[in-house]
């Protein structure tokens, strides 16, 4: 399974790897050197594709505000990315920091080489780190000339061990991961959130599910989501994936892949669910989902990659800054949906937490249980009692989470697989939201690329709380808190734990190893 997270410590499960490692952080930086193109691209803006007539109608004498619509279920993300593809006429441009080669995966991209066919130009641009078992495709992909694929921040190695030992051998740069996730269609039209492309975040896979958000946009904030796309796009560190697979397979073998994923597309074999299957079911699609458009006030910050992989990564990054300030704002209320949760002293000393009176911090993660990092959950601990006795709340999911019905609306799964929280959401006194690819934790604050979608919307803001709240809620997860020796506990209604429930001795024994190492701005 893939680190979500982006980093390269949290890949490496076993102990021994871990220390390993370690004594490699510092070792010689042998890697690709920055790659120089040719010109700076940019979108070509059209004014007679169907997204930006319903961006214009919907959004007409609203001064400047955008329309949003929230995709908290699955199935309904992948659908409205299936409809956006369908309804394109000019342009897809595409960021991502895992794109799976799984039946998800392989649909949408059959879907965008469709859309090439017909005369869209389709960009495509994936983070390397998770870039390994999806190369070969990529780069057939590559040679439709309707279609360019960029890696990001590649390693030199592009499989096998050699590829584990490029990211050791070069490890400050290679830990400078793009993690930002947008997609944007005709430059009118766009989603941004914390789900990348595969099975997983969309509840296709049979043995785990990501909960997840994002959202759907018209309007100003979509040239915000086109300007993150470019800054990365023009990067010196955005490589042609020709230049990485420069064996790509015979003319007749490339011609065979695509035609097989044109054939995947058509027949949608593999999905659990129909998906539009051309223009006119694309657009139907969309106009159910954008006749709920919720219009407001909204920003989007997104960091812009480091100048040189040299420079040191000890400043908190734009979208951090951003949230800093929401925080430092709040008066009432901050509730932190998050799928991995680091918070140190020199982090909560900023926000100044303990000093406002009547201020409620309370914040959603992963347990032990359901976390697909004993890494992250192991920085995590380290810190968690620290972040209690600031008086933060903390709530961690059951993997046996009554909500899994609800976001799934299957009983199979639920009594079989595995849930985890994918989410990357906050919301600020229920008048301002943010949703995005951004953890609260010490690595989206210093080292990724993240993207943020500020909203200011009380409707919105109130809605997606209602939600965090019902995921605290004792059915769906447990409450950490610090008893009276200052031990931690779990409660979850009259049950109580006094160690992380429901995983075996060994799970815990690893957790409890890797938080004496503090490596947690890597996690």
């Amino acid at each position: 399974m893939p680190s979500t997270q982006g980093s390269l410590v949290a890949s490496l499960a076993m102990p021994g790897c871990f220390l390993v490692l370690m004594t490699l952080l510092t070792g010689c930086a042998g890697g690709l050197p920055p790659v120089a193109h040719s010109g700076v691209e940019e979108t070509v803006q059209n004014e007679d594709s169907f997204l930006l007539s319903q961006s214009r109608q919907r959004l007409a004498g609203n001064d400047g505000q955008s329309g949003f619509y929230m995709l908290d279920s699955g199935q309904e993300a992948f659908l409205s990315r299936a409809a956006l593809i369908a309804a394109a006429e000019h342009s897809i441009d595409a960021q991502y920091y895992i794109w799976s080669n799984d039946p998800s995966g392989r649909y949408l991209a059959g879907r965008m080489l469709l859309a090439a066919d017909r005369g869209v130009r389709v960009r495509l641009l994936l983070d390397d780190f998770n870039a390994g078992g999806i190369g070969e495709l990529l780069a057939a992909l590559d040679t439709h000339p309707g279609i360019q694929v960029r890696i990001f921040n590649p390693a030199r190695s592009r499989g096998g061990w050699g590829r584990w030992v490029s990211f050791l051998m070069d490890f400050d740069r290679i830990n400078r991961r793009m993690h930002n996730k947008t997609f944007v269609v005709d430059g009118a039209a766009g989603i941004v959130g914390g789900r990348n492309i595969g099975d997983e975040y969309f509840g296709f896979a049979a043995d785990r599910y990501f909960r997840d958000r994002d959202v759907l946009a018209l309007g100003p904030v979509v040239d915000g989501m086109t300007d993150n796309f470019h800054v990365y796009w023009n990067n010196r560190w955005a490589y042609p994936v020709s230049a990485l697979y420069p064996d790509v397979p015979a003319e007749g073998d490339v011609a065979a892949a695509l035609d097989g994923l044109r054939r995947q597309a058509r027949t949608q074999a593999g999905l659990p669910v129909p998906a539009p299957a051309d223009t006119a079911q694309g657009r139907a699609e969309l106009t159910g989902l954008l006749d709920q458009l919720t219009v407001a006030p909204g920003e989007l910050v997104f960091d812009s990659p480091f100048e040189t992989m040299e420079e040191p990564a000890e400043t908190p990054k734009r979208s951090a800054k951003a949230l800093q300030q929401l925080a430092q704002s709040a008066t009432r209320e901050i509730l932190i949906e998050s799928a991995y949760l680091i918070l140190t002293g020199e982090q909560l000393k900023l926000l100044d937490l303990g000093d406002r009176q009547g201020l409620q911090v309370a914040a959603l993660t992963n347990s032990l249980a359901t976390n697909d990092l004993v890494t992250n959950h192991a920085g995590y601990a380290r810190w968690r009692s620290y972040m209690l006795g600031q008086g933060i709340e903390i709530y961690e999911l059951k993997p046996d989470a009554q909500a899994c019905q609800q976001w799934l609306n299957t009983d199979g799964f639920c009594s079989t697989g595995q849930v985890s929280l994918h989410s990357k959401s906050v919301v600020f006194d229920r008048s301002t939201l943010v949703v995005g690819s951004f953890n609260v934790n010490l690595r989206s604050i210093y080292l990724n690329g993240e993207t943020v979608l500020i909203i200011h919307s009380a409707e919105l803001a109130k809605e997606v709380a209602q939600d965090i709240r019902s995921v605290m809620h004792p059915r769906n997860s447990w409450e950490v808190s610090l008893d009276d020796s200052g031990d931690l506990q779990w409660r979850s209604g009259e049950a109580s734990y006094t160690s992380e429930p429901t995983v075996g001795w060994w799970r815990r024994a690893k957790s409890r190893f890797l938080s004496w190492l503090p490596v947690e701005k890597y996690l």
